[in-house]
């Protein structure tokens, strides 16, 4: 029989599990039935007073039996439900339950990505994924059918940056989402082409972007126009140009070092940037790209939606994040990098974790493969629905949400009480009330909110808030799209 002190691991592991499993099930059904919606009724006030008067003491002096139960199921009153067709507020997807399944392996087992000794078979299985992933994005899969390579160890901290490797294919690494992985693009573009690297990018670019060089100390970035929500490629020429030209007149004998971010799904809209002409600017100007893929790099799965992302393999650092268009549980980012011998610099030495004599001895390496010590297996999951979807399976459900979108871009075209701001590009559509102001936008939204009947997002584009639905449920019904802009329809003010 499990009890609290039991362990998830080891012989008696899966025999504890079970009991605990079925109560967390029956937890979370109990819990979104009370919901009964996409989110919790009553607003932040509310559902704050609900869930502390079901929690009560966090910390008694005498342990609860009853505390997993009660805690999941107060957890899943008070939760936004992503599966719900009427939660479209965020690229929030719903996770698979087979990646849910493969999650609670990963918490079971508990192997921790920091040294090998600590994680044998699971920093193989990430070296071959990322591997495979990094391959993908840049087109050097010599064959789909073909095991990707085994990943390199990582490069002495002696090696000189630019040594020759065993193996130069593209790389990856694991990481917490967009915002690490757009951190860890810029960090390897100032390691590489020096401190002075100056960051340019659109307005349309995400937050973490500016932060980021922000973050690592870089001069401030450059920002250029995205009229159209796309970033601009007359006027990326033009701040080249203009970047080049002062330095020269600094007195520089060679243009200043600069990378480019180009955006591969906006937030906002899910817009996709001009990549190949970017890509050309970059290659004319001597500049570094990295793209944001976060949102729309899936699309490399599906044989009808992958040419949106052509010049995509021109880049030389992207963005993914499959807890978004992937349908993993929150984190399952990756940075591909085309050129391993970027990742020499993230090298470090630590001698309980990876001593020289004991990686001279052939045990890898692991430190190199993130910034952070402590890491969880995020990989499985993603290993996982892979190896059990396929390309085909994933390539399916992008085009499903994909065709959605399109599906309710129609239905708000063809209502003459709503406005359509553009066809989708990805799964993101923006929308509003016809003949209203921002402020009726914004009521209608917080409505809806506060009676947990929808979740809509919003973005202000042209100088004009729009609600937003990110359709990421590939199991939502054409009725489901329907009665989402009815009920949107009867809650705006008049």
């Amino acid at each position: 029989m499990s009890t609290p002190s039991s362990l998830a691991s080891g012989p008696e592991g899966p025999h504890a599990l079970r009991p605990l499993l079925d109560t967390v099930l029956d937890a979370l059904s109990e819990g979104a039935r009370v919901r009964g919606g996409p989110l919790p009724s009553g607003g932040p006030e509310a559902v704050a007073v609900r869930l502390r008067d079901a929690i009560g003491d966090v910390l008694p002096d005498q342990g609860d039996p009853d505390a997993l139960h009660d805690i999941v199921r107060a957890l899943a009153e008070g939760a936004a439900d992503p599966s719900d067709p009427f939660c479209a507020a965020h690229l929030h997807c719903p996770p698979l339950a087979l990646a849910t399944a493969a999650d609670l392996a990963a918490s079971a087992l508990n192997p921790s990505l920091d040294s090998w000794d600590q994680a044998p078979g699971a920093s193989e299985l990430e070296g071959l994924v990322t591997e495979a992933l990094a391959a993908e994005v840049f087109g050097t899969a010599a064959s789909r059918s073909t095991p990707p390579p085994k990943a390199p160890s990582a490069p002495k901290a002696t090696a000189a940056p630019n040594a020759p490797s065993a193996l130069n294919a593209p790389s990856a690494l694991i990481t917490t989402g967009g915002t690490e992985s757009n951190q860890l693009a810029l960090l390897l573009a100032r390691e590489t082409h020096g401190a002075d690297v100056r960051l340019v990018h659109g307005a349309n670019a995400h937050h973490s972007l500016p932060r980021a060089a922000w973050l690592l100390g870089l001069p401030e970035p450059v920002v250029v126009p995205a009229p159209a929500g796309t970033l601009d490629p007359a006027a990326l020429g033009e701040a080249l140009t203009s970047c080049a030209g002062q330095r020269l007149r600094r007195g520089s004998a060679q243009p200043g070092s600069l990378v480019v971010a180009a955006t591969a799904g906006t937030t906002d809209a899910g817009l996709i940037d001009p990549l190949p002409e970017i890509a050309a600017l970059c290659a004319a100007h001597g500049a570094r790209l990295h793209v944001d893929a976060a949102y729309g790099g899936a699309l490399l799965f599906s044989d009808r939606y992958r040419d949106r992302l052509t010049g995509l393999d021109a880049a030389d650092t992207v963005t993914l994040d499959l807890h978004k268009l992937g349908w993993q549980p929150v984190a399952a980012g990756l940075l591909a990098v085309r050129d391993p011998h970027d990742l020499a610099v993230l090298h470090h030495r630590a001698d309980y974790l990876n001593a020289e004599d004991d990686t001279e001895a052939g045990l890898p390496d692991l430190l190199g493969r993130s910034l952070r010590t402590s890491r969880r297996p995020d990989v499985l999951k993603i290993a996982v629905t892979l190896k059990a979807l396929g390309r085909t399976g994933l390539g399916r459900l992008v085009e499903q949400v994909c065709d959605h979108a399109g599906e309710f871009a129609a239905l708000v075209h063809d209502h003459p009480g709503f406005e359509l701001y553009a066809p989708p590009t990805i799964s993101t559509v923006l929308f509003r009330p016809a003949h209203t102001g921002d402020a009726a936008v914004a009521a209608v939204r917080r409505r809806l909110l506060t009676d947990g009947r929808a979740v809509l997002g919003r973005a202000r584009i042209d100088g004009r808030l729009w609600l937003k639905a990110t359709l990421l449920n590939p199991h939502t019904r054409p009725d489901d799209l329907a009665a989402l802009l009815k009920l949107v329809e009867g809650n705006t003010p008049r």
